[in-house]
């Protein structure tokens, strides 16, 4: 069986140095395939993933864990600059606020207008074995996924669509009761169609995770929950969002703060 390798490398992200684990490419990656073949490489892996801080626009496919005291610390810089304030009211949060659901017209992030919606472009890119429906290089039907979250393999199919969801790392709810509701149409869109915010992960964990910040939900699986802070954090940051100081705080410990 072929493997997506992994191995350590050194990115920039702005003017800020970042050191983590990068994908080599030693295989094919999600998001190429035809109709009916596959579209990933080696069945889905514990061993797959791009850690966060290799990853500052969320384009490379999974999760990997960040367990190095270095990446460690880099992540607590990153986590550490987050504003705080208290979490507002839900008062007139509706979905339809952040634009209609997986839509691929949201200028401004990677993959907008590319002719497929959000949802199958997250499916794309995170999933390997990816197939598609005859005459279509968009609509996934069937794909293999190493769900971070949980730490399990997902044989999946679209006729048990909701075995799989596309959780928003940082749920649209909690952006709207921090400072999303005075934002423009177009920036919520932004952040609910942002793979940077979007994780294909079991159905039945983003369920449970409804609109939790860090402090009152973390993903079962302990490894990545660093990974899943400077995630966290990685989106709060580009979009000028504030979190609680308690979801600060628990970001900071899961990175050994």
């Amino acid at each position: 069986m072929s493997r997506r390798c992994l191995t350590s490398g050194v990115l920039h992200a702005g003017a800020v140095l970042v050191v983590g684990t990068v994908l080599a490419g030693c295989t094919g990656g999600g998001l190429s395939g035809e109709s009916g073949s596959s579209g990933g490489g080696s069945s889905a892996s514990a061993e797959y993933g791009a850690s966060p801080l290799a990853d500052a626009d969320g384009t490379k496919p999974g999760l990997a864990p960040i367990s190095s005291e270095k990446d460690e610390a880099t992540a607590r810089e990153l986590i550490s600059k987050l504003l705080t304030k208290g979490r507002g009211p839900r008062t007139g949060y509706d979905r339809d606020e952040f634009g209609y659901a997986w839509m691929d017209t949201a200028d401004g992030v990677p993959l907008a207008r590319n002719g497929c919606d959000t949802r199958n472009d997250s499916l794309k890119l995170h999933g390997q074995d990816v197939r598609f429906r005859a005459g279509s290089d968009c609509v996934v039907v069937s794909m293999d996924l190493y769900d971070p979250y949980t730490g399990k393999n997902i044989a999946w199919k679209k006729s048990k669509a909701t075995e799989v969801q596309i959780d928003h790392v940082v749920p649209l709810s909690y952006a709207w009761q921090m400072g999303a509701a005075r934002w423009s149409k177009e920036k919520r869109q932004r952040l609910a169609n942002d793979v940077l915010n979007l994780l294909p992960v079991s159905g039945s964990t983003n369920s449970a995770k409804r609109d939790s910040g860090p402090a009152s939900w973390l993903p079962p699986n302990k490894v990545i929950r660093c990974s899943y802070a400077v995630r966290f954090a990685q989106v709060a940051a580009k979009y000028e969002l504030a979190v609680t100081a308690p979801d600060r705080e628990a970001m900071l410990r899961q990175c050994g703060g």
